[in-house]
C-alpha cells in the first residue's frame, strides 16, 4: 500500500478546519461582545440626559428664529420691489 497523495491529506485538514470552525461559531456559548452587550444593558445611566434635550430645544430656537428673520427681510426686500 502506498501513502495517499499529499494534496488529499492537504484538503481533507482544510475541510476539517472549516467544519471544526463552523461548529465553533454554531454553538450557543456566549461571545465577548455579547458579555459586554449585558453589562451595558444592566448599567444605569444616573441622570438621564436632559442637557441633550436642552440642546436640541435650543437649536430648534435658533432655526426658528433664523426662518423668520428671513421671511422677515424677505417681505422687505418685496416691498422695495413693489409686489405686495
Amino acid at each position: 500500500m502506498s501513502a495517499p497523495p499529499r494534496g488529499a491529506c492537504l484538503g481533507g485538514r482544510i475541510l476539517g478546519a472549516v467544519l471544526a470552525g463552523a461548529l465553533i461559531l454554531a454553538t450557543p456559548r456566549m461571545s465577548f461582545a455579547q458579555a459586554a452587550a449585558n453589562e451595558l444593558a444592566r448599567q444605569t445611566l444616573g441622570l438621564p440626559y436632559w442637557h441633550v434635550f436642552i440642546a436640541y430645544a435650543v437649536v430648534w430656537l435658533l432655526v426658528a428664529g433664523w426662518v423668520i428673520s428671513i421671511a422677515r427681510r424677505l417681505s422687505d426686500v418685496e416691498k422695495r420691489l413693489g409686489r405686495d
